[in-house]
């Protein structure tokens, strides 16, 4: 349920949001866009290990979820009310940082709310609901944003509307986990947790190093989900600098949702039957081939429906193991922790892939160019992941 609460804002961001941005800004908005996205990311990768840590404890992890989940609904209704980009973009890092740190602790919650040899499904099960429930809302802003004439709203009061659709949409959903999920593995109780916490950084990354399979993982891990994660924040920025329609743009997307779902599910049955490791595999290479497809021949509104198509074989799956394939991996009493470093290398925290596209762009002026800059970032997880061993062979 919680996928498919954050799922919401996680589409509106990825679709509708930098298409808006682009109307407040002056000039082309990839190197802005991808320089705000660096930014929260970098935020969170630095709390996260500290905040992880406290969250490991008896009873804490949804309440930090409460938390975030808290601050981020009121920056999304924020955001429909700044007329300047820089405003808009400020209030969106919070909004993004929120989002983004409350997923953190909610991943450590899957270890408690099933056990190893399910994980891969239920993980699997989460990404595909949510892909298939986030529509539900961003079909309904979609209706106000494309319908403004015959409404008789400004393309400002629309967002509005949207993102307090969004935001209640968040709230609802999450609801259920927190009432249904219970902190099953913790730490217990300590005093001075955010000095120990801080002190204990340098302990767990010295933990996760010295354990071969999951340092081999992580590193992995670490470039390809960042690439990732850079595809689905820059994407419509970088179609729209393109000069494709924003109306095609976002429905393409939205196809995207539905393309996932069965995707994703599939994802999990076949990790389950033929081995994680294998289909992780399968979606870095699909996400190389996806790159190299948007640098060359992305450049009409046509090449970028098929884009959205590819994207949505791969990307729920892809995230969905990568998720469970590192529940089974890290200590349970201390998920929390670790997947604070987790999402350091690269599910949340973009910062390489953004930087590069940015960058690349701005020196050469070819937004083409800083999309196959990150090809690389493939490449790497793709070696890297042939030299980890699977969970299985891990527990064998």
């Amino acid at each position: 349920m919680y996928d498919v609460g954050n799922s919401a804002l996680v589409l509106l961001a990825t679709s509708v949001i930098p298409i808006y941005f682009k109307s407040l800004a002056d000039g082309p908005a990839l190197v802005a866009w991808s320089y705000a996205e660096t930014v929260a990311s970098l935020v969170i990768a630095l709390l996260m290990p500290i905040l992880g840590s406290i969250a490991d404890m008896q009873g804490m992890k949804k309440k930090f979820i409460v938390g975030t989940v808290g601050t981020g609904v009121v920056a999304t209704v924020a955001m429909g009310f700044p007329t300047s980009a820089m405003a808009f973009l400020v209030i969106y890092v919070v909004s993004s940082i929120m989002l983004n740190s409350s997923m953190v602790f909610y991943d450590a919650l899957l270890i408690d709310a099933t056990t190893d040899d399910r994980m891969d499904e239920v993980s699997s099960q989460g990404y595909a609901w949510g892909y298939v429930g986030s529509c539900v809302p961003f079909i309904a802003c979609l209706a106000v944003v494309l319908n403004t004439k015959s409404l008789g709203i400004s393309l400002q009061t629309a967002m509005q509307v949207s993102f307090a659709i969004t935001a209640a949409w968040w709230v609802a959903f999450t609801i259920p986990m927190l009432r249904n999920v219970q902190q099953t593995h913790y730490k217990p109780l300590q005093a001075h947790a955010l000095r120990n916490a801080t002190r204990g950084i340098g302990t767990t990354l010295r933990k996760i190093w010295a354990d071969r399979g999951l340092r081999t993982y992580i590193l992995s891990y670490f470039f390809y989900i960042d690439g990732v994660h850079t595809i689905i924040k820059l994407s419509t920025s970088y179609g729209s600098d393109l000069g494709i329609d924003g109306t095609q743009l976002v429905l393409a997307l939205l196809v995207t949702q539905f393309v996932a779902f069965p995707s994703a599910i599939a994802y999990g049955k076949l990790g389950t039957k033929v081995g994680t490791k294998k289909m992780l595999l399968v979606g870095i290479a699909g996400y190389t081939f996806i790159t190299l497809f948007a640098a060359f021949f992305l450049r009409t509104a046509r090449e970028f429906w098929i884009l959205a198509l590819l994207v949505g074989l791969f990307q729920g799956g892809l995230q969905a193991l990568s998720r469970s394939e590192f529940g089974k991996l890290c200590p349970k009493e201390h998920a929390n922790e670790y997947f604070g470093f987790f999402d350091i290398f690269g599910k949340y925290a973009a910062i390489m892939g953004t930087f590069i596209v940015g960058t690349m762009t701005a020196l050469t002026g070819n937004g083409s160019l800083g999309v196959l800059s990150i090809v690389v970032l493939f490449v790497i997880g793709f070696v890297l992941m042939l030299k980890t061993p699977d969970s299985r062979e891990r527990a064998s």
